[in-house]
């Protein structure tokens, strides 16, 4: 047997290292989500922002952490902890991201190579071909479907890590506005308490003729009213509770074991400055980030546009055919290699060329709007930061120290005899209103201040599907 000539060497060894290239990542690109989303969920250290894990060990782990983090009050560091590990929707987000990463290593992988046979037999003789083609096509292509590809998985890798981002940003408001919630239906408890003793006294005091029916029906009036509210803020409590649990996606037993603190977080002493809060979302954000690399992998691929279009259905083939005669039994082989080469006659890739010139001018004003939405938007929620904290201040600093000591005051007065109980029972009525109102105000602030971080470091929701749109669209260079 003659050896095998070194072209056809080469090319197998070139075909077998470049489908050999791609590779689907073992962990289905979970540590590049973590990577990307550590810094932007404000929680301390890498473990505290884990993702779910597909190995059944690491499950059992994290649902032995969550049951300790339930057991306790728990904090809004745990809160978004229990809901980057157990939500199924992240888990099926996920694995998503994985059967991307797998479609497109199937995609880089080349196609195997097509083998056809013949028998043909006449009077004289008996032909038998034998023919190994290959398709030059996914060779040429293959630099531009890599950078296409990869560009799409890093879109979709931003995408994913921006659902994290946004799920821990949702699980914290939820957080907040069940904490608030309790501490808000507390407060109504006490003003109905209130209520109850003006009307029982009111009840009283008619009966023994000392009190009028309008003014007794006046303080039912009033109990009636705080009772309602009190019921609205019943109902407030435990929807915000339904809405925290879903987001950690605990489920039977679960939403009844965890309690939560008592008290909102502290308002800061300080607050966050505006310098340079658009330079850190310029650097930070990943919808801007995204935008980068798309424009970065158009400006690379311009260059194979034309050549993929024009020279994109290049096929090469190796024949073996053996002729034997039927008379002699003589037997003659004929080997040569069949080359395919489309000629360029119509289509000189004019169009591909544009079409890729175009492009890069598309990514080029994607990523402009981009920078414009996302200082646009950071400046906004600084805005909405400070006016919620400077609120949240005056509630706490200014309504609630006057609420007291108006009600200081009205005591002293009714211990002298200058003022009427009913004086203070509703004194002590808008006492605890005004502490529900700034229980609300802190609450707001804190909803805030996470909006300006996510502004900050992530994306809105929805502000990367325009960039997973075009990075999808098909601009396959012609034939292919």
């Amino acid at each position: 047997m003659s050896p095998q000539p070194l072209p056809r060497l080469a090319a197998l060894a070139l075909a077998s290292a470049l489908a050999g290239c791609a590779s689907v990542a073992p962990d289905g690109l979970r540590g590049d989500v973590q990577a990307l989303a550590q810094p932007r969920i404000g929680l301390t250290g890498v473990a505290d922002a884990a993702l779910p894990a597909a190995d059944p060990v690491a499950r059992e782990q994290a649902r032995q952490a969550i049951a300790g983090w339930l057991a306790q009050p728990l904090t809004q560091e745990a809160a978004v902890r229990t809901a980057l590990l157990n939500h199924p929707g992240l888990q099926a987000r996920l694995a998503a991201l994985g059967v991307a990463d797998a479609e497109r290593v199937q995609t880089l992988t080349l196609p195997n190579p097509q083998f056809s046979i013949a028998r043909l037999t006449n009077s004289h003789e008996r032909e038998i071909e034998r023919s190994l083609a290959f398709s030059l096509l996914d060779l040429v292509t293959l630099p531009w479907r890599s950078a296409r590809q990869a560009e799409q998985l890093q879109v979709a890798t931003v995408q994913a890590a921006q659902e994290v981002v946004a799920h821990a940003a949702d699980t914290r408001r939820a957080w907040l506005r069940a904490v608030a919630a309790e501490q808000v239906a507390a407060a109504h408890e006490r003003m109905v308490e209130a209520a109850e003793a003006g009307a029982e006294l009111a009840r009283r005091m008619a009966r023994v003729g000392n009190f009028s029916r309008l003014q007794q029906a006046r303080e039912q009036a009033v109990l009636q009213e705080a009772n309602a509210q009190r019921a609205r803020a019943r109902l407030a409590a435990a929807t915000a509770r339904e809405q925290l649990a879903r987001s950690m996606g605990l489920w039977g037993p679960q939403v009844q074991q965890f309690t939560l603190p008592t008290q909102l977080p502290a308002l800061p002493a300080t607050a966050l400055p505006a310098d340079g809060i658009e330079a850190t979302a310029l650097r930070e954000r990943l919808d801007v980030q995204a935008a980068r690399r798309q424009l970065d992998t158009a400006t690379r691929q311009q260059g194979w546009a034309r050549a993929g279009a024009v020279f994109g259905d290049i096929g090469i083939a190796y024949q073996r055919n053996t002729a034997t005669e039927q008379d002699s039994g003589h037997r003659e082989t004929t080997r040569g290699w069949e080359l395919d080469v489309p000629l360029p006659l119509f289509d000189w890739g004019g169009a591909a060329r544009t079409r890729a010139q175009l492009r890069v001018e598309q990514s080029a004003a994607t990523l402009q709007d981009t920078a414009v939405r996302a200082r646009s938007e950071v400046r906004s929620a600084w805005l909405t930061y400070r006016t919620a904290l400077d609120l949240a201040r005056q509630q706490r600093d200014e309504v609630v120290p006057l609420r007291q000591l108006i009600t200081d005051e009205t005591t002293l007065r009714y211990n002298g005899m200058l003022a009427s109980v009913w004086e203070l029972l509703a004194e002590a009525r808008a006492s605890t209103q005004s502490v529900a109102g700034a229980i609300e105000a802190q609450r707001d602030f804190w909803l805030a201040e996470t909006d300006l971080q996510l502004a900050l470091t992530g994306t809105p929701p929805g502000a990367l599907q325009g960039l997973a749109a075009s990075s999808a669209t098909p601009s396959t260079p012609a034939g292919h």
